[in-house]
């Protein structure tokens, strides 16, 4: 027998649960922390890796890409559109010939292709000649034409020419070699035409391509014939070079072009802008001054007339005759946008001659005008009459609008250097119309800064409104 709580140890066969007393304290063990610590390394390393391998990717693909695109998919630029050097064909003579115009540098570079075509094949076969057969006599129209070739490409196509005449490089230095017993690597006329194709190159191509058909070229120079490589280097650097050199100036000048074509755009569109605001204040002077008076005149002839069908039908005759003015004066405005040739109306503008018009209007409306003319007003230009007019239209305007029945003083001053404009409205004999959106004042303002001159317009003691202008003359007179 076993004492109340002894051992766990149950008996045999009793079917109880043994006992597992108390649970120990859970001690992480070295090898499961020490995984964790090496997948927690990995992960952090992960990111770094994988950021490293996208670099170096990217600087591999920055470096292989030009080889591809020299040597493979990459295309040069369109030629330049020129008419110079260029003529078109005669009628007579069009069926006779493939083309209706000729360009007489393409035709240069033909000739020339044929030119090097024919050299190259004779000086190969007077070689293969001293070299007693050794060589089949066929080689040297290969030759020719892996010289010529390049030229008659390098016009529309340079970047095709280079491919070609570095594929038949090899052939061409083995047959140089063979038939002139190592002396003499390369051709002439063949190696003159893979410079000129490597100008053409690097006028109509990407800087990396050129690059990389510099060190392509420097490369093939250096397996082909190592003793040979500096020259070729230099050659090779010049022409590119050179050729880079021009395209810079190219792309200069077509920026320049584009550039001045913007410009002028812009000027035209701000000339367009010009028009639009100089026929909006018109317009604006026009309907306002118009169209107040009509109103005004409208409200009060039947009140005047009380009955009297004499002066009811007087009253209208007048409201009549407003309208037929403001109808011929928009007409005026915009008869240069209805004319299709871009003619004026040679109808003459409106000048200080016609101010006796607006105050009789004025009137005519209720206002109590005083005209006063100070100094000789003869002789004022158009532009300046015709701003003047305008002023004092748009500033009796405002006295209708929003002082019916005002006193106001129109004063005109010349000293044959500069006009003097000041009009001025004391308050209103009944309450005026609600205040505008002061476009009226802006157009005055533009009108006097064209003219080189100055406008103020502010509210007086005593519910009134003055506008003074201030309009130069004899610059005017002496730029006309």
């Amino acid at each position: 027998m076993h004492a109340r709580g002894s051992g766990p140890t149950p008996q045999s066969g009793s079917g109880e649960e043994p006992d597992p007393g108390p649970t120990p304290p859970t001690v992480p063990s070295r090898a499961f922390s020490g995984a964790r610590g090496a997948q927690g390394s990995a992960s952090s390393r992960g990111p770094r890796e994988s950021g490293s391998r996208d670099g170096l990717r990217r600087v591999w693909w920055a470096v292989v890409r030009p080889f591809g695109l020299a040597l493979f998919r990459g295309d040069a630029d369109p030629p330049p559109e020129s008419r110079r050097l260029t003529f078109d064909v005669p009628r007579r003579v069009a069926v006779l010939v493939p083309f209706r115009t000729y360009n007489l540098i393409q035709l240069a570079e033909l000739v020339l292709a044929l030119y090097v075509y024919g050299s190259t094949q004779a000086m190969t076969i007077d070689w293969i000649a001293e070299a007693a057969g050794a060589i089949p006599e066929g080689f040297a129209y290969v030759a020719g034409l892996a010289a010529a070739l390049p030229l008659a490409l390098r016009d529309r196509w340079p970047l095709a020419a280079w491919r070609v005449a570095i594929v038949g490089m090899p052939f061409t230095i083995w047959l140089s070699t063979a038939v002139s017993s190592g002396q003499q690597p390369y051709m002439v006329p063949a190696g003159l035409a893979y410079l000129m194709v490597l100008y053409s190159v690097a006028v109509r191509c990407d800087r990396q391509i050129t690059l990389a058909v510099w060190i392509i070229t420097v490369l093939a120079a250096w397996i082909a014939h190592p003793d040979s490589m500096a020259l070729v280097t230099v050659l090779a650097a010049i022409s590119v070079l050179f050729g880079y050199n021009v395209r810079i100036r190219r792309s200069a000048t077509a920026r320049l072009v584009e550039e001045e074509r913007r410009t002028q755009l812009a000027e035209s569109a701000q000339a367009v802008l010009e028009e639009r605001a100089r026929i909006a204040r018109e317009l604006h002077d026009v309907v306002a001054h118009h169209m107040s008076v009509i109103a005004i005149q409208a409200e009060a002839v039947p009140l005047k007339a009380a009955g009297d069908p004499a002066q009811l039908e007087a009253g209208l005759a007048e409201i009549r005759q407003l309208s037929l003015e403001a109808i011929a004066e928009l007409r005026q405005v915009l008869g240069v946008l209805r004319d299709q040739d871009g003619r004026t109306d040679t109808a003459p503008q409106p000048g200080l001659d016609r101010v006796d018009e607006l105050v009789a209007n004025a009137r005519a409306a209720g206002l109590a005008v005083l005209v006063k003319r100070v100094g000789p007003l003869d002789g004022v230009p158009p532009a300046v009459g015709l701003s003047a007019y305008r002023i004092v239209q748009e500033s009796l305007s405002n006295a209708m609008r929003h002082a019916p029945g005002a006193a106001v003083a129109v004063e005109l001053a010349g000293d044959g250097d500069e006009l003097r404009l000041r009009i001025a409205n004391g308050p209103g004999a009944t309450a005026g119309g609600a205040p505008g959106a002061g476009q009226g004042l802006v157009g005055m303002r533009e009108r006097a800064a064209l003219l080189g001159g100055v406008l103020e317009a502010e509210p007086v003691e005593g519910g009134g409104f003055e506008v003074r202008a201030t309009l130069p003359i004899a610059d005017r007179e002496t730029a006309g």
